[in-house]
């Protein structure tokens, strides 16, 4: 699925969209250069099930946790280098009851499941005030089922 946003208020309406259909045990990929707007999504999926508060990006404390239902597991490996990943206890998270969603998973790709959500955002010719190219797909037979509701829900 691709689409284009417009604003940080139109990524946020795609967070908010996406949300309901996210479910515990659920992993999503974000990827996409610094000031894509993955964060942004982020706190467009965590608004869109109820979190009133603040949503930044844990680049420096490497995970934030949004207590909603289920809890929201916010990682972001930019800082990171694989072995790093050994100390973050990251196969609790992603077994637990929560919803994963990962900044910078190609840093662990080795490590983490090869099944989830992957959501890029790019740049639209390299202009951080133009809009963004959004791309989802699926990795595995589970996601593709997601990723159908997505599109059905992201197309009304």
């Amino acid at each position: 699925m691709e689409l284009y946003v417009e604003s940080d208020k139109a990524m946020q309406l795609l967070g908010k969209k996406i949300a309901p259909l996210l479910t515990k045990g659920d992993i999503v990929y974000l990827r996409g250069e610094l000031g894509a707007g993955k964060t942004t999504l982020v706190r467009g999926i965590t608004r869109g099930m109820g979190y009133p508060g603040k949503v930044t990006s844990p680049t420096f404390t490497l995970m934030n946790i949004y207590p909603v239902d289920p809890d929201i597991y916010h990682f972001d490996f930019y800082r990171l280098e694989e072995n790093d990943l050994n100390d973050l206890g990251l196969d609790d998270y992603l077994a637990g009851e929560g919803i994963t969603l990962i900044e910078w998973p190609e840093v662990g790709l080795n490590m983490l499941p090869s099944e989830a959500l992957v959501i890029s955002i790019s740049l639209v010719d390299d202009d951080y005030d133009r809009e963004r190219k959004v791309e989802i797909t699926a990795r595995g037979p589970y996601y593709e089922q997601k990723l159908k509701e997505i599109e059905e829900t992201c197309l009304l």
